[in-house]
């Protein structure tokens, strides 16, 4: 695999292409991981879709091989660099009808904000756990989160930055939030982001994948993003959550992503 280090928005960001010519006028994947993941959790389905197409795999800043970006980007900062990329790398490279976006949670923030901004640069989104809206929550579920919230800012109050404080985080946040880092202020401001008016503007197809078991991003977010994105279809895979649709639902993703493909050749 071709390692590659590319400037765009003033962070750099590692890119990775597998060997191996593509046969001609075959489309080009864009692959772009989740939140605390990186190229590798997504090589395997680049590897097992070579006969559909190209692919080009991306650290995005922050992750894997990228180091940090220079501020707390939102997922539009995040959008912005890659259109540079593509701009800069593929503008000579075929149409951009036949270039295909493919995110997973997080990436697909990133994904639909690319297509929204930049609509002349992809032909396609395949999404994959999608994140990017609200989760809706039953009155006993608001009712416990906003008891958590009001704990954890009451205790904030009363202490003092440092370790104690760092543990109280660790307590009330989420895995990611206390694993984020230097990346936290990123994943707060991209985890409070609604992109419902973001959806309304992409204007190329789409195509929404879900596990029926995910309790991160649950299919429910999915049915409401597929109300909102004008040419999308949404696909509730049985048996898998977040993380195992990508890898158990892997051969379901290939064959989806293979219909996708003929749908908009």
């Amino acid at each position: 695999m071709r390692k590659t280090t590319v400037r765009i928005g003033g962070a750099d960001a590692a890119v990775f292409e597998p060997e191996g010519d593509s046969r001609p006028g075959a489309p080009l994947f864009v692959w772009a991981h989740g939140w605390g993941h990186t190229h590798r959790n997504m090589l395997p389905l680049a590897e097992a879709t070579r006969r559909l197409g190209g692919s080009v795999l991306l650290d995005l800043p922050g992750f894997g091989d990228s180091p940090p970006p220079p501020g707390a980007w939102s997922t539009a900062d995040y959008a912005d660099a890659v259109a540079e990329f593509l701009t800069a790398r593929f503008s000579a490279g075929g149409p951009p009808g036949r270039r295909i976006w493919i995110g997973h949670s997080f990436g697909c923030r990133v994904g639909l904000q690319l297509a929204s901004r930049h609509p002349g640069l992809i032909g396609g989104l395949f999404l994959i756990a999608a994140a990017g809206l609200p989760r809706t929550r039953s009155l006993p579920e608001r009712i416990r989160f906003a008891a958590r919230r009001w704990a954890f800012r009451t205790a904030r109050s009363l202490t003092p930055e440092g370790p104690r404080r760092d543990a109280l985080r660790a307590r009330f946040g989420s895995a990611d939030y206390a694993r984020a880092g230097p990346m936290r202020p990123i994943l707060v401001k991209a985890v409070g982001e609604d992109l419902s008016g973001v959806a309304r503007t992409v204007s190329c197809p789409a195509v929404l994948v879900y596990g029926d078991r995910d309790s991160e991003t649950p299919p429910e977010i999915g049915t409401r993003l597929s109300g909102l994105i004008p040419q999308s279809r949404l696909i509730v895979l049985r048996g898998f959550d977040h993380w195992s649709v990508l890898t158990d639902g892997r051969h379901q993703i290939v064959q989806r992503l293979s219909e996708f493909v003929e749908q908009i050749a």
